[in-house]
């Protein structure tokens, strides 16, 4: 046990190592900016303002995206998707996997669950030993089922999932404008130090050259360095904006989620519009800020599949942003917004001549139950 402890402890610390570099490169950046070009090597006082302000504007989104990315737990499966006692002994027991399922096709009978295995299986983690919800998968590497996992990002020693994602896509618009930033304003002294005449007689320089000193090492670094993190980061960035359009995570990128009736990458997509406010929330004054406004709660996803699933039970959808506990022992369902609410009884719903919905709205509640039934 004291081995693997020791290992286990290892790795942790170890994964800190990209993060750490990061954050090196980007307090040394902050350095070179601000004291060996904007004070020592800038003489006009105007140009030193200008830079400073919108370097300190894009340095401040961006450490404030990276640290929300970073220290935002994933967010996991609520309780109520863990097996109950008497059905996880039972499961335990069983050898037989048609037996099993059946029992997970059982507790799963009141779950809000349309994705299935590729063989269209219930879809279980034995590690963690719950039922996933729809888009959830387990991350090796932190060692729990994530909701909505996208990737786990080394840069960020974190999962990449449905708690952080606006944070991440943020992190790395920001990233982006701060190198931007960095290469416009250091390209002419760049270019300056880069010519910078290297002749003993003073007299032979050209008078608008820039003195040789140290703080050319940096600026020419600098650039360098800006450069490089731009070419990476606006590929990586554009694919995600391009995964925020389509709602989909890298995982169903690569793999199309199984519903039902089959494979569907596009079993999420609610069209562009409605995509983008599902990771970035309704109101667009926030949504450039790295603070949480998300529509639901991880667990349950408006689809745009026609043919409902007969055998799901009643969702109710709640208005508020928080996770509210349902009485009776039911579980929590998707807090949608108002524009989510309207979403299922718009469009995508209406073209559907098998599907009878019922909008009920009781006086005193914040939720909306929609009873889907089925006329086949």
């Amino acid at each position: 046990m004291a081995p693997t402890h020791v290992l286990r402890c290892c790795q942790r610390g170890l994964a800190w190592i990209p993060v750490v570099f990061i954050a090196l490169v980007v307090c040394w950046s902050y350095y070179a900016y601000v004291v060996e070009l904007c004070i020592i090597t800038i003489i006009n006082t105007g140009e030193k303002i200008v830079y400073l302000v919108f370097f300190h504007l894009s340095f401040i989104m961006f450490v404030w995206s990276y640290w929300k990315t970073i220290f935002t737990r994933p967010a996991n499966p609520s309780k109520e998707f863990s097996l109950p006692k008497a059905e996880k002994e039972q499961y335990e027991k069983e050898e037989r996997p048609e037996a099993q399922q059946e029992i997970l096709r059982r507790v799963a009978s009141g779950l809000p669950l349309y994705t299935r295995t590729g063989a269209g299986a219930i879809r279980y983690c034995d590690r963690c030993q719950v039922i996933k919800p729809d888009r959830c998968h387990h991350c090796s590497a932190c060692d729990m089922c994530v909701l909505k996992m996208d990737h786990h990002c080394p840069w960020v020693n974190n999962c990449v999932g449905f708690s952080n994602y606006k944070y991440f896509i943020l992190f790395l618009a920001y990233s982006l404008v701060y190198c931007l930033f960095i290469a416009a304003t250091v390209l002419q002294y760049f270019i300056r130090f880069w010519t910078l005449c290297r002749r003993k007689s003073a007299e032979n320089c050209p008078q608008n050259d820039l003195p040789d000193t140290h703080a050319k090492f940096h600026i020419l670094f600098l650039f360098f360095v800006a450069a490089m993190f731009c070419i990476s980061i606006l590929s990586l960035f554009s694919y995600h904006l391009w995964l925020v359009g389509k709602n989909r995570s890298t995982i169903e990128a690569f793999r199309a989620p199984v519903f039902r009736n089959g494979p569907d990458k596009n079993g999420f997509s609610l069209g562009f519009s409605k995509n983008i406010a599902q990771v970035f929330g309704d109101q667009k004054k926030y949504w450039l800020l790295p603070v949480c406004t998300s529509q639901g709660d991880g667990l349950t996803f408006p689809t745009r599949l026609v043919n409902v699933d007969p055998e799901q039970p009643t969702v109710i959808l709640q208005t508020d942003c928080s996770s509210k506990s349902v009485e009776d022992g039911s579980i929590p369902q998707s807090p949608l917004s108002d524009s989510q609410n309207r979403l299922l009884a718009n469009d995508h719903h209406s073209s559907d001549d098998h599907l009878g919905i019922d909008a009920l709205k009781s006086d005193g509640s914040d939720g909306i139950t929609i009873l889907m039934e089925s006329d086949s």
